[in-house]
């Protein structure tokens, strides 16, 4: 039996989902535009740059800010709490869920991925890909040039140090640093 899902449905669920189709391409357009006038108001006022962002991502908490330049896969998959802050050009591949919480402090070129691949080189190059949701919990610090992978939920108050490459979960509260991030001792 086939699946009679469109592929946004089985992308939005996290299942295989061939990349290339004409809906998400669709929608990867919108979105080019929108980023267009988003990093276009880097001198507007911060209230104008937030409902730029409540027009595009799925929630945006007050207060929530994003420094231009930005880039993202779709925008409707992203939820932003309250006081969130993401620094100079970061990326989100958001092709399922990234849920970033309230007083959350990201830092500048940081990349947050979700888009995953088959580990099968054919299945990979029929342009197939799945997605694995990210969570940011709240009061978060994360610095510049971090890679948060797909899959990886990070507990509140933690901190990923500027560089790391998060692989696995970080538990609320843990320091994490380097390429696998490791959790430092408690000082």
């Amino acid at each position: 039996m086939t699946d009679p899902r469109t592929q946004k449905q089985r992308m939005l669920t996290g299942d295989l989902y061939t990349a290339d189709d004409p809906e998400l391409a669709a929608d990867a357009s919108a979105i080019a535009h929108w980023m267009d006038r988003y990093n276009a108001a880097q001198a507007r006022t911060a209230d104008h740059r937030l409902s730029l962002l409540r027009e595009a991502f799925a929630s945006v908490g007050g207060g929530a800010t994003i420094r231009p330049p930005f880039h993202c896969d779709y925008g409707y998959n992203i939820t932003l709490g309250e006081g969130v802050f993401l620094n100079f050009g970061c990326t989100i591949l958001d092709v399922v869920a990234v849920r970033i919480g309230d007083r959350t402090q990201i830092g500048p070129c940081v990349q947050i991925l979700t888009a995953d691949h088959p580990r099968d080189p054919a299945a990979r190059a029929t342009m197939l890909e799945f997605g694995r949701p990210v969570t940011i919990g709240a009061d978060v610090w994360i610095g510049g040039g971090a890679l948060i992978l797909p899959g990886v939920t990070i507990g509140d108050g933690a901190i990923v140090g500027a560089g790391s490459v998060v692989t696995r979960d970080v538990s609320a509260g843990a320091t994490v640093v380097g390429n696998p991030a490791r959790v430092l001792p408690p000082r």
